[in-house]
C-alpha cells in the first residue's frame, strides 16, 4: 500500500511537470510580500486566473524570500483546469493578532472548496500566528481553523510546515482520495485545540512521512471517515492519533477501516485513542494500531466510550458509539502512567473482537505498567493479563457486562 502511495504521489509531480500549464506568479498580481502589506485581494486575482485558464493544469506561484500577509480568504473552485497546482515556496502569516484580524470570528482564515485534483506543494511555511487567540482563551469554536479543505477529491499535500494556528492545523472534509506526505506541523505543547489533521467525511486519505508537534490531537479522525492509512507519522508532544470523539449530542457516527502502523508517540498526552461521548449511537470499527513505538507516552492506548464534559458522569444513558474489531498489536517503549492500558467501554454496547498483542511497554524505572479493563471482549495471545481480562468479560452470554478488571502487572 505504502509502496503503491508513493509511486502515486511521484507519478502527479511527473504529470506537473510534463504538462505544459499556465503559471500565475501571486507577484504578477499586485503582491508586496514584505509581511505587512495586505496581499489577500492580489492572492485573489492570481487565483482567478489560476482556476479560470483553459490550460490542463495550471499553478498559483508564491515564490520564496517574501512573507505574504493574508486575512481571512477563500479560494473556491470549480475550475476549468482539470487539476490545480498551488506551489508554495514562500512564508504566508496570518495577522500579527487578533484585533488585526478584519474577521476575528471567521471559521477559517485560509480555505479551498470545489476544487478537485487540487495539489499543495513546496517548501514554504503558513503560520497563523495563534498566540494571541490562545491568550484570550476562547472556545474552540470561537477560533478560526488555519487551512481548511472542502470538497476536493483527488488532493495532494506535500513538503509544506504549518505553524501556530489559531485552532486546528489542516482540515479535511468531505474529500476522497488524499495524500498526505512529507509535512511538518508545530505548535506549542500548551496551545489549545491546536490538532494536526483533522479528517471528517473522507474516504481514502493517506497520511505518510510526516512530523507533527502540537497541542492536541496529533491526527484525529471524525465521523464519515473511512479506509485512512496513517504511515511513518512522528507525532509528540500532542494528544496523539485519535479516532473520535464521536457521538456528541446523541449524534449517529460512523468511521471504519483505519490503518495507522510505523508511528512514533514522543512525550504524548495519549497515543492510539478512541473516544466516544455517552448517548451516541453509530458505529466505529475495523481499525489497527500497529508497530508503534511509544517514548515517555502517558497513556499509549487507552479507549473511552464513556466520554462526557459534565462533572458527574451520567450512567443512565441508553445507547452508545458501537466498537468493533480493534487491534492492539505490536507497541514498544515507556509510559509515564501506571495504568498504561486502559479500556473503558460501555456496558450497553461494550467492546467486541478486540485483539491485544506484542505489548512490551514499561514505566520510566523499568517496571511494568498495569491495565484497566472495563467491558470488553477480545483476545491476545501473548499476554496473561489481557488473556484474563478478556475471558473474564467474554464468559457473559447476556444481560448486563459491567465487569471491571483492574490490577495485576503486565
Amino acid at each position: 500500500m505504502e509502496t503503491i502511495l508513493r509511486i502515486s504521489i511521484l507519478i502527479n509531480f511527473i504529470c506537473f511537470g510534463l504538462v505544459n500549464g499556465q503559471i500565475y506568479n501571486v507577484l504578477e498580481f499586485g503582491a508586496e510580500g514584505d509581511g505587512q502589506t495586505d496581499d489577500s485581494n492580489a492572492f485573489l486575482q492570481a487565483w482567478n486566473a489560476t482556476c479560470g485558464g483553459e490550460e490542463n493544469i495550471n499553478t498559483l506561484f508564491i515564490p520564496s524570500g517574501k512573507t505574504y500577509l493574508l486575512q481571512p480568504i477563500e479560494f473556491k473552485g470549480p475550475c476549468k483546469s482539470t487539476s490545480i497546482k498551488l506551489q508554495l515556496d514562500g512564508i504566508i502569516v496570518a495577522p500579527s493578532n487578533i484585533t488585526s484580524w478584519s474577521n476575528p470570528k471567521s471559521q477559517t482564515w485560509i480555505s479551498f472548496s470545489a476544487v478537485p485534483g487540487l495539489m499543495i506543494d513546496g517548501s514554504g511555511t503558513i503560520n497563523g500566528r495563534g498566540s494571541s487567540f490562545w491568550e484570550l482563551s476562547l472556545k474552540a469554536s470561537e477560533r478560526p481553523r488555519a487551512l481548511h479543505i472542502c470538497n476536493c477529491n483527488n488532493l495532494t499535500i506535500n513538503g509544506i510546515t504549518s505553524i501556530d494556528s489559531p485552532k486546528s492545523h489542516i482540515s479535511i472534509k468531505n474529500c476522497n482520495y488524499v495524500a498526505i506526505s512529507k509535512i511538518n506541523i508545530l505548535a506549542p505543547e500548551n496551545s489549545p485545540n491546536t490538532d494536526g489533521i483533522d479528517i471528517s467525511y473522507s474516504t481514502n486519505v493517506n497520511i505518510f512521512d510526516s512530523t507533527i508537534q502540537t497541542g492536541d490531537d496529533c491526527i484525529a479522525i471524525n465521523t464519515g471517515s473511512s479506509s485512512i492509512n496513517i504511515t511513518e507519522v512522528n507525532c509528540g508532544p500532542g494528544h496523539g492519533i485519535s479516532v473520535g470523539s464521536l457521538g456528541a449530542d446523541g449524534e449517529n457516527a460512523a468511521v471504519s477501516d483505519v490503518y495507522v502502523t510505523q508511528c512514533t508517540f514522543n512525550k504524548t498526552t495519549n497515543g492510539a485513542r478512541i473516544k466516544t461521548w455517552q448517548g451516541g449511537q453509530g458505529y466505529a470499527r475495523n481499525i489497527s494500531f500497529e508497530n508503534i513505538t511509544l517514548i515517555n507516552v502517558k497513556n499509549p492506548i487507552i479507549i473511552d466510550q464513556q466520554y462526557t464534559d459534565k462533572v458527574l458522569l451520567d450512567a443512565t444513558k441508553d445507547s452508545a458509539v458501537a466498537i468493533s474489531s480493534v487491534k492492539y498489536v505490536g507497541f514498544q517503549g515507556t509510559t509515564l502512567n501506571e495504568d498504561a492500558i486502559m479500556l473503558k467501554c460501555s456496558a450497553i454496547t461494550y467492546c467486541k473482537d478486540m485483539v491485544i498483542d506484542d505489548i512490551e511497554v514499561t514505566m520510566e524505572n523499568g517496571e511494568k505498567p498495569k491495565v484497566e479493563c472495563e467491558n470488553v471482549e477480545g483476545e491476545s495471545s501473548d499476554n496473561d493479563l489481557m488473556r484474563e481480562c478478556f475471558n473474564s468479560n467474554s464468559t457473559f452470554s447476556g444481560g448486563v457486562r459491567n465487569y471491571f478488571y483492574r490490577g495485576q502487572r503486565m
